[in-house]
């Protein structure tokens, strides 16, 4: 049985030090962010069902101890969620590292079951390695994309499209909001009706409809109207997608968050929660088997809709894996695309993925001097002011005050330099920590999504991810992690934090980090044979810099470096 704790975690905010140093004190308030905006606290969980921060509440209160005691001149090492020692390094070292949920050939009863021994926990993206900031992140991954979606398909312009789409638990629930920022309509399926209560009364959805049919003709209505609405609706995605389809409803743009990362999270179809749960408590292995044909049929009504015209894509829940594992061909599977392959992609060739800092005094001002700071740098690039005049005025403070956006390489080590000038100054009112995604441009592998189809075959290549972190232990960050999905087939992907607290050594740190972690991923994508990616890491092009020094020659005929 989990272990729960009522008391709420709230992460320190202003200039008091519980800690040795600055670059602690912002690991332990970045660990506690992610429990202020965290799913359920209680449990530790931060978002997708079992993403935790910490192992248990006893590994937890070990790690804020440690990071109390740590000296400037030593390391932490997390495992799975666990403090296991503190060596004596030095000050440039990394205070932490940690390797999280690693499992040699898992399969998720495995992986289950070594969480119960106590061996292992899912650190999934950002809730193992502490850089979760809420919801921000994936409102941004999902406005994106659906503005590359725009770009390919609709003349850049969402206004009267339809998004149809389903799940608003703790990554989902940017689905609806994403959508009404770029003017467009959505209809969005969840299972659970306290999560449609929650994200009404929050305002990331508008309206509930009674059934999917009153939530079509509303749709149909504001796409005539032009307006923008985000609709939400009780139910299945799996009997949605079906009902769709049976009544001839052709949406323009279909996807689904719903966790199919773990098919002990989804709710079959056919079963109400309480059974769910009393099925999952019961009989495991019927739970297993009844999800993966939920699962199943969701691709198949996927695979449908793209036929009768609908543009359809995973947006990273890896419903297509699941649906190979329980016994779907791949290429039936695999027969609509990721939208890492189909649109995302590119925006990697160039460095870009999804940077984030968080201001740890607390301060919403810190913020606000940062959005004006990016506005200012980087004034003639589109993507970057579309999303800061956009987001700064349409997104709430979700814990410590903080704001992603996709920065590019060479422009991660210029605004990062920028903002340690800030701190210097005291025009800031404390400290920045600079994050990203674990889905970057250079620090993820899985053939299922994130890298499925590379130009030269590389999908399965997990050395990137690891050459990712060396890097960034050899650059000098401040924290380092490597780690899995757990059972998503080879998956391997990294996270890392580095702190501007004004000093001259976090300069050095900043620029050496922020260019080895966005450099390795350019450089991924030359090797690949992508041609914009070969020129930016040869000095040339946009949102470059001179700072990869490549000793390998290109070859056009071949498109791969050769030594």
């Amino acid at each position: 049985m989990t272990q729960q704790k009522a008391k709420p975690i709230m992460a320190a905010r202003g200039s008091t030090l519980r800690c040795k140093g600055w670059k602690q004190e912002t690991i332990l308030r970045m660990l506690e962010n992610n429990l202020e905006n965290a799913e359920d606290a209680s449990r530790l969980t931060v978002y997708g069902g079992i993403g935790k921060a910490a192992r248990n509440w006893e590994s937890y209160d070990a790690i804020v101890e440690s990071l109390k005691n740590l000296e400037n001149n030593e390391t932490l090492a997390i495992q799975s969620g666990m403090p296991v020692a503190v060596f004596k390094t030095h000050r440039l070292a990394p205070r932490v590292v940690m390797a999280n949920s690693n499992v040699i050939k898992a399969d998720w009863p495995k992986f289950y079951d070594l969480s119960a021994q106590n061996l292992t926990a899912f650190a999934s993206y950002t809730a193992g390695p502490w850089q979760y900031i809420g919801s921000q992140g994936v409102i941004e991954g999902t406005f994106e994309t659906l503005a590359l979606v725009a770009d390919r398909h609709f003349d850049g312009k969402l206004k009267g499209r339809i998004f149809f789409t389903a799940g608003l638990g703790g990554m989902g629930r940017s689905q609806p909001l994403a959508m009404s920022m770029h003017g467009g309509v959505s209809v969005t399926v969840e299972v659970r009706q306290q999560s449609i209560v929650d994200r009404l009364a929050s305002g990331y959805a508008d309206v509930q409809a009674a059934s999917l049919q009153d939530a079509i003709d509303m749709a149909e209505c504001a796409k005539r109207e032009g307006r923008a609405l985000s609709i939400v609706v009780q139910g299945n995605m799996v009997d949605a997608l079906e009902q769709a389809l049976d009544c001839g409803w052709k949406p323009d743009i279909v996807t689904e968050m719903c966790p199919c990362h773990d098919p002990f999270a989804l709710i079959p179809c056919g079963l109400t929660l309480e059974q769910a749960a009393a099925l999952l408590e019961t009989d495991r292995d019927a739970y297993m088997a009844a999800s993966r044909q939920s699962m199943i049929r969701i691709v198949r009504a996927m695979t449908r809709l793209q036929a009768a015209g609908s543009i359809v894509f995973e947006y990273g829940t890896f419903v297509r894996k699941e649906a190979v594992d329980a016994g779907m061909s791949k290429e039936e599977a695999f027969a609509y695309p990721g939208c890492i392959a189909e649109y995302v992609r590119p925006l990697f060739f160039l460095g870009r993925g999804p940077f984030r800092w968080t201001c740890v005094s607390g301060e919403v001002s810190d913020q606000t001097r940062l959005d004006d700071l990016a506005l200012e740098m980087f004034k003639d690039d589109t993507l970057v002011t579309r999303w800061i005049t956009t987001s700064r005025h349409r997104l709430p403070v979700e814990g410590l005050p903080a704001r992603i956006c996709f920065l590019g390489f060479g422009q991660r080590r210029a605004f990062g330099l920028a903002v340690n000038a800030l701190v210097r100054s005291g025009e800031l009112a404390g400290p920045v920590a600079f994050s990203r995604d674990n889905l970057d441009t250079g620090s993820i592998a899985n053939p299922a999504f994130e890298t499925e189809n590379m130009l030269d075959g590389s999908d399965a290549i997990s050395d990137w991810p690891y050459l990712n972190a060396l890097l960034n232990v050899s650059a000098m960050a401040d924290l380092v992690a490597i780690q899995s999905n757990g059972t998503m087939g080879i998956s391997a992907h990294t996270g890392v934090t580095m702190i501007a607290d004004g000093s001259e050594e976090a300069d050095l740190r900043l620029d050496a980090c922020l260019t080895t972690d966005a450099g390795i991923g350019v450089v991924r994508h030359a090797q690949a044979g992508y041609p914009m990616a070969k020129t930016v890491s040869m000095g040339e092009g946009p949102l470059t810099d001179n700072a990869i020094q490549i000793p390998l020659w290109w070859s056009p005929q071949a498109t791969q470096y050769r030594a």
